[in-house]
């Protein structure tokens, strides 16, 4: 008697296991975890980049202190201009640009948002000093980013129009002009609407000079330089002198600036503004055909 055997089944492969999701925010947290556990190194590097940055505002405000000798009209270059030409001969200097000042800046401010981010003012329910310096601090340096912006892309020529052509920066003496491109060009900046000299500038000094000092202050006290309270008095009575003393630089260079006189010709190395030729210097046969036609010079190009 033969018995009936089921039909084996087929061979299954098995399931390939399901991944599972990552919960929203899984990315978020990683990135949070991770800036937790270097929050110790990368608060120290933030610290040390600002003391970099630090330093060269106050040699910054010190080279524009120069402008207090105003603009010569003799041929003679100004002491603003021989400060200029010196940093411009530097060899590697896109390089130092690069290393010590761009870099750093963009660190500070990126990471400094971070700070910000996370920070809790409570000078509503504690009125100390050091919650109001903390405070101060912290709106100053969203201050300085629009300022630096402003400083930086203007002096490089990145607004068009006239009033862009007013706020470009000209390094390069030109021995064709009586005055230094320079200190002429700063002058020109400073006039180029009344906003900029009465407005912009006097809000990004106090805040370039007190973020500065008051940098210096924490980072004393960060880095385990002034510990006891009688070197932290000391320290701030140190980092008030140099407040006061970079506060009277950037004034002192912002006054002379206001009082020169401006120069509604472009100086040679700035942009023509023409609507034939756009936001550019004409080159010698476009400037000589403008020229006849409109009865005035225009500078021909490099």
């Amino acid at each position: 008697m033969s018995t009936a055997t089921a039909p084996e089944k087929p061979s299954q492969r098995p399931a390939p296991p399901v991944e599972p999701s990552e919960p929203p925010g899984t990315q978020e947290n990683a990135i949070s975890a991770w800036l937790g556990r270097h929050q110790f190194a990368l608060r120290r590097l933030h610290s040390l980049m600002g003391i970099l940055f630090g330093g060269y505002v106050i040699v910054h405000l010190m080279i524009n202190a120069t402008l207090f000798e105003g603009v010569r009209y003799d041929g003679v270059k100004s002491v603003y201009q021989l400060q200029v030409d010196k940093i411009h001969g530097l060899p590697f200097l896109n390089l130092i640009a690069w290393t010590v000042i761009l870099l750093p800046i963009l660190y500070h401010t990126l990471y400094g948002f971070i700070i910000i981010a996370g920070g809790r003012p409570n000078v509503d329910r504690y009125g100390y000093a050091g919650n109001w310096g903390y405070l101060l601090q912290r709106i100053t340096a969203l201050i300085l980013v629009l300022f630096i912006a402003f400083h930086y892309l203007s002096f490089k020529g990145a607004f068009g129009g006239e009033l862009g052509r007013m706020l470009t920066f000209v390094p390069v003496d030109s021995p064709d002009t009586p005055y230094s491109e320079a200190t002429q060009s700063t002058v020109n900046h400073l006039n180029a609407a009344w906003w900029i000299g009465w407005f912009v500038y006097p809000i990004g000094i106090f805040a370039a000079t007190f973020h500065t000092a008051y940098g210096f202050w924490t980072a004393g006290i960060t880095w385990g330089l002034v510990i006891t309270a009688r070197a932290q008095r000391r320290w701030l009575v140190v980092c008030t002198v140099l407040f006061a003393f970079m506060t009277t630089c950037g004034f002192l260079a912002l006054g002379s600036g206001l009082a020169g006189r401006a120069t509604d010709e472009p100086i040679p190395g700035q942009v023509i503004i023409d609507p034939r030729v756009g936001e550019k210097t004409p080159d010698p046969e476009m400037a000589e055909e403008i020229e006849q036609e409109t009865g005035t010079e225009q500078a021909p190009a490099d």
